[in-house]
């Protein structure tokens, strides 16, 4: 290289606009050689490390994608499981209700018919007493009339 070095400053002259001489051709030959020696040194490395990186946030995205994709899924899949449980409980409550109107009514018939066997069964004992109380106190207005027309009627 101190040989080009050399040939380059002998031939050349000055004084021009611009100056052709081999200090161009060395110029681009020292940015060649180090544009290879930083592309293999620096450069490179950095590259990949940088494809690296981007091949890692591709595939992060798209497990993030799918992800979110499976999760959407089963966000639908319980909002259907929560709606249909939402309407078999409603069911189930309707269904409550109406086996307790029933169970209501039933039991209020049933203590209708025991009130009024109660009151037809308490009516005929009543009925019982006072006939048997109408008949003592016949027998005992008989005895007393007698009573009466024995005292006031000599007996012969």
């Amino acid at each position: 290289m101190t040989s080009w070095l050399l040939l380059a400053e002998a031939g050349a002259q000055e004084g021009g606009l611009f100056d052709l001489d081999a200090t161009l051709p060395l110029m681009a030959l020292q940015v060649v050689l180090l544009t290879f020696i930083l592309n293999a040194l620096f450069f490179r490395p950095v590259g990949k490390a940088v494809e690296d990186r981007e091949g890692y946030i591709n595939t992060s995205r798209a497990e993030a994608k799918s992800k979110l994709a499976q999760a959407e899924r089963l966000e639908a899949d319980l909002k259907a499981q929560l709606k249909d449980a939402r309407q078999e409980a409603q069911t189930l409550v309707v269904n409550a209700e109406q086996e307790m109107d029933r169970l209501y009514r039933a039991a209020l018939a049933e203590a209708t018919a025991a009130a009024n066997a109660s009151r037809e069964a308490a009516r005929r004992e009543i009925d019982a007493e006072r006939s048997k109380a109408v008949a003592e106190l016949d027998q005992q207005a008989s005895l007393l009339s007698d009573q009466i027309v024995s005292r006031l009627l000599p007996t012969p």
